[in-house]
């Protein structure tokens, strides 16, 4: 395993980082299997969990809880919020009334008094980044959590974000966690070298492209991975989009084949390659799957067969731009662009 440090913070975490969206009824994993999962991936040198509060609606954080019981000092844990919880309409965004009291909930749920880094899962537009950042400055001073970082921010909103931590005095974030990965490389283009600049910690999410990049799709096979069950449209073969994905990803396996690698290995080990990159975010379902992403914890892909990779999908690039998350909200909703 190789360890980088995150952003300037100091804390070393592993090149590869254990993602626990898949515990509990997402992912249809037991206690028993999570817990067997948690202690396989920090054997096997993984020192970054990575969690949420929306995942099963809190079911993760529970699992993630009692799978580190005992360990907790072991390793780096992180969490998020902003993502509705329930129909409440205030129980979402990244107002301090909601941040303030969510965090109780995740710390209640994971069994612990603190924790590491505590990311904004989405930009929440309707508050400000004066408010998000004093309360998490105060959240931080107050011994809850250690650092607070971003996911999924737009490049202009990060930026905005820095400015407004130095303008106001306040603590800011030190890291960003962007969906990247060989099909999907639009962050290359502004994010990471925006995170470059701020010297941030980068910790990709859907580094394997939410099974595409897996081995799990392929030509003339039934696809049959866990994400195709909840977002059919995202493996319909109908579309372009997936199209696009399916010839690259068999021209990936020649690439991959040719290099002695397994296709989870070249994918890990191009995400990691990355200058910007500090973690990738596996997400395993059982004990399987995190063997074969545990594989690529050492892979250094050679130049050559990174170049490779650009002649399949250019840089900057996203095979599929409609499942960007990023995107400005006036391109997505009329109302907002329009007198």
């Amino acid at each position: 395993m190789q360890y980088r440090t995150m952003g300037r913070t100091g804390v070393q975490v592993s090149s590869l980082a254990l993602g626990a969206m898949n515990f509990g009824a997402i992912g249809r994993t037991t206690q028993d299997e999570a817990t067997a999962i948690v202690d396989a991936a920090l054997e096997g040198g993984i020192n970054l969990v990575d969690t949420a509060d929306m995942y099963g609606d809190g079911e993760s954080e529970v699992m993630v809880g009692k799978a580190i019981a005992g360990r907790r000092d072991d390793l780096v844990l992180a969490t998020k919020a902003t993502m509705p919880i329930g129909e409440e309409r205030n129980h979402r965004g990244s107002s301090r009334r909601w941040l303030v009291t969510e965090l109780d909930h995740s710390l209640r749920r994971l069994g612990v008094d603190h924790v590491d880094l505590y990311q904004m899962h989405r930009w929440d537009p309707a508050t400000g980044d004066e408010e998000t950042l004093s309360a998490l400055t105060d959240l931080q001073r107050a011994g809850k959590i250690r650092y607070f970082g971003s996911s999924t921010f737009p490049a202009y909103r990060i930026v905005q974000a820095q400015w407004a931590a130095r303008e106001h005095h306040l603590s800011r974030y030190v890291t960003e966690q962007p969906g990247y990965s060989i099909l999907q490389r639009g962050v290359e283009t502004h994010v990471l070298p925006v995170t470059e600049e701020y010297s941030l910690g980068v910790l990709a999410w859907s580094p394997l492209a939410s099974g595409w990049l897996s081995g799990a799709v392929r030509e003339g096979r039934e696809i049959t991975t866990s994400r195709s069950r909840v977002l059919p449209q995202r493996f319909d073969l109908a579309l372009p989009a997936n199209r696009a994905r399916l010839d690259a990803v068999e021209r990936l396996v020649k690439v991959a084949d040719e290099a002695g690698l397994t296709l989870i290995q070249l994918a890990l080990g191009f995400v990691t390659a990355h200058r910007a990159v500090t973690s990738a975010i596996i997400g395993p379902r059982t004990l399987d799957h995190l063997h074969s992403q545990l594989a690529a914890a050492d892979t250094v892909l050679a130049a050559d067969v990174l170049d490779e990779i650009d002649a399949i999908v250019a840089p900057g690039l996203d095979l599929a731009p409609d499942e960007k998350f990023d995107t400005p909200p006036a391109l997505l909703d009329p109302t907002l662009r329009r007198r």
